[in-house]
Order: structure tokens, then sequence, then C-alpha cells
């Protein structure tokens, strides 16, 4: 008998921020756009003034009953995931982390014109970590930029054309 494999799919990946409108800002000029002012399953809405999550969705999220929060989900080409972005009343933040860390350290976001892309968000304001750099054997353009809570954001452009295997279905 044939083991039971889970049948996942894409929903969203969770953001915590410190601002939500300036969050929403930044991801706007990276292409996101809204996809639902509000977060229905958790009861949390982007109304100033946070809702307290019900008991139930405090546990389930690991945090403590009557935490408030204000949420909304965003998304790139009405593709998956989505974006979660919650700002947590009261957080008491640390630092994202970084590459060298371990866990979710950055997304990374596919271009087909890094360079351009990359000049018109350094025209906007978006800081960067690294301006656009060619990757091993020329294989990809990569540039790494944070939103306003330190999130890393990895702007990519491959070349698949380049990679050994891959162009040729071998």
């Amino acid at each position: 008998m044939a083991e039971h494999v889970p049948r996942f799919v894409w929903g969203h990946i969770n953001i915590n921020v410190s601002n939500l409108e300036r969050s929403i800002e930044f991801y706007q000029k990276l292409g996101f756009e809204m996809f639902i002012p509000a977060i229905a399953y958790l009861g949390l809405t982007m109304d100033p003034g946070p809702a307290a999550l019900s008991g139930p969705s405090a546990r389930a999220l690991g945090l403590r009953a009557g935490t408030r929060a204000r949420a909304c989900i965003m998304q790139l080409d009405g593709g998956f995931p989505k974006i979660d972005l919650t700002e947590l009343a009261g957080a008491a933040g640390q630092s994202p982390l970084t590459s060298a860390d371990v866990g979710l350290v950055r997304l990374c976001l596919a271009t087909s014109n890094l360079r351009k892309d990359y000049e018109r968000l350094i025209a906007q304001g978006v800081p960067f970590l690294t301006p656009p750099q060619t990757g091993y054997d020329g294989l990809a353009d990569i540039a790494v930029c944070a939103d306003p809570d330190g999130t890393l954001i990895e702007l990519l452009q491959v070349y698949l054309e380049k990679w050994p295997n891959v162009a040729s279905g071998d």
C-alpha cells in the first residue's frame, strides 16, 4: 500500500512588519498589488487600530492570546505564493535573519532585466545590500535589497541557456 504523500500547493509567505503602510508602499515598488486588504480567517484588517486575534487563532500562530494586529495579503502577477504582511501591535522586533543564518532568510523574485529594475528601484529609494553581480559561470545576475524592516529580497535574472543539462532537457 502506497504511503500517503501530502499534496500541498502554495498559499502565502508571512512577513511581519513594523509599519503596514510603509511596507505596502515598498512592496508596491517591487510590483506587488493588494490582493485582500485583510486576513479574514484571522479576523484581521488594514484598519487603523489593530484587532485582537481570537484565542484559537493566536494559539495556532504561537502568539499570546489577545495579541493585536493589522494585516493584508499582496500578490505579484496574480500568482502564488501571496505575501501576508502583518503588523503586530507592540511587537518587540528582533534583527531579521541574514544570508548567513539558518531559516527563511530571503525571498527571491525573478526578472528579465535586472539592470533596468535595479536602476528603477534605486531611483525610488529602495536600499540595496548589493548591486547586480554576475553569478558563477555567468548563469545568473543577482542583486539583494531589503524591505523597510530588513527582510532580504533577492532579485535574480537567470540565463537558462547557459545552464548545463537544463536548456537541453538532459
